[in-house]
């Protein structure tokens, strides 16, 4: 069978959010990291996501990863491509959003795609082409501090424009609210205007349902994991009542790996914080000594997973180690170490903690921001997993293609999603189906 869908994610996180609402719409999904030709994929998938980490690298070096990624899903029959990005649109002035566009554009030989980052289930919306984290501006937003890409703007289409090569175009609420034909025909017109990116705003979830049947002769598609959701429920015809039923139907057959859990949390964003500070007196926890990291390394890996490893032996909750704090304290790690410095070597202990707990037996882990998840998910070599049921919008449980001794269950949260008690909720799911 051909494949229906084949998305291109720019890190780990943002792969198994979108690939949580096309399980949720009903589409078999196979998510894989750094795939080859040959690699082994389950028997016909519906979609399959290839997870990038190349949302923060250099931008020749994103284009190439992505174009690496979409020659592939071409040679499994992809029907249509989706190029996902965050829903807050993470990136600098220099991209890798727009660069990565333009070469997946001139790839397929398309000459528009639309740009949609809006998850209205999660409090991102568009508006006249600005894009609103709940009720505040992208850029008067918490990720006005992002420690990699601050967020200093929040007109879509200047974002945009910046870092590619063609005109950008907003698609008002006023024309997705009268329905496909509405936005098929404005598309048609930004084609024939020459505009090159159609930004369409998105202020609840049928917009995206909307947008998704309106799309659904495009080769290529931008934008968050709502899109994704909305191109998913017209492909497979969703509605409400049997999303809902799709989205619980993992649970029914999904088994967890038996083994210990632990909680590693490297995002420091405002909801993670908070997250954080809801499970601390919940659970043992450690803080990451970042001049512990710089100056020990290895050695501070294994004290850290040591303790990790008692905690998990005397309590029912996982053990948290978490290098989530407030935007002054990063600064100050940053202006005394450097910000690479510091960014690279938090990302390569958490990898190598990773590795070193999953040899004493830990098989379950919940990670908490993109780059933690993607240096967790490279560390253990996992190569591709399915995807099971959601524990919050965007953020589903997953497990590794490996069986017997290798095979991990991993909950990848971006830094901004999940509810205050996500830890909790993601470990309830567990409960009963393995001590």
């Amino acid at each position: 069978m051909p494949l229906r869908l084949g998305v291109i994610a720019d890190d780990f996180t943002g792969a198994t959010d979108i690939a949580g609402f096309l399980v949720a719409a009903g589409l078999r999904t196979v998510q894989l990291n750094d795939p080859r030709p040959g690699t082994y994929l389950p028997a016909d998938p519906d979609a399959v996501v290839i997870s990038l980490k190349t949302r923060s690298i250099p931008a020749a070096d994103a284009v190439a990863q992505s174009l690496a990624a979409c020659r592939l899903l071409e040679e499994l029959g992809a029907e249509r491509i989706v190029f996902k990005y965050c829903s807050t649109f993470d990136s600098t002035a220099e991209g890798n959003i727009g660069p990565v566009t333009d070469a997946l554009l001139d790839r397929l030989g398309e000459d528009l795609t639309v740009v949609v980052p809006a998850l209205p289930v999660n409090g991102r919306t568009v508006y006249q082409g600005h894009l609103f984290v709940y009720d505040q501006l992208l850029h008067e937003s918490g990720m006005r501090d992002h420690p990699v890409t601050p967020m200093r703007d929040s007109n879509l289409l200047r974002l945009l424009e910046a870092q590619s090569t063609g005109r950008a175009r907003n698609i008002p609420y006023t024309v997705v609210s009268a329905g496909p034909e509405a936005v098929r025909e404005a598309l048609a017109q930004a084609r024939r205007d020459g505009v090159r990116y159609a930004v369409l705003d998105a202020l609840d979830m049928s917009h995206l349902d909307t947008i998704g049947a309106a799309t659904a002769d495009m080769r290529l598609v931008t934008g968050g994991s709502g899109l994704g959701s909305g191109i998913a429920r017209a492909l497979t015809g969703a509605s409400d009542a049997s999303q809902d039923a799709a989205q619980h139907a993992p649970e029914k057959s999904w088994s967890f790996t038996a083994g210990h859990t632990v909680v590693l949390s490297g995002s420091c964003s405002e909801m993670t914080r908070r997250q954080v500070a809801a499970y601390r007196p919940l659970a043992p926890s450690l803080t990451v000594d970042v001049a512990e990291v710089l100056g020990r390394g290895a050695d501070y890996v294994a004290e850290v997973a040591a303790w990790a490893e008692d905690a998990q032996r005397g309590t029912e909750s996982a053990p948290l180690v978490s290098a989530t704090a407030p935007p002054e304290e990063v600064r100050g790690w940053q202006d005394r170490y450097g910000a690479a410095r510091v960014s690279a070597a938090v990302e390569e202990f958490f990898g190598r903690l990773a590795s070193a707990l999953h040899a004493r037996g830990t098989t379950r882990f919940i990670t908490a921001g993109g780059e933690t998840s993607g240096a967790v998910t490279q560390a253990l070599e996992v190569t591709g997993f399915e995807v099971g049921p959601q524990i919050a919008p965007g953020v589903p449980w997953t497990r590794t293609l490996d069986t017997g001794a290798d095979r991990v269950d991993l909950a990848l949260k971006s830094g901004n999603f999940g509810t205050e008690d996500f830890f909790s909720a993601a470990q309830r799911l567990v409960t009963g189906r393995h001590t």
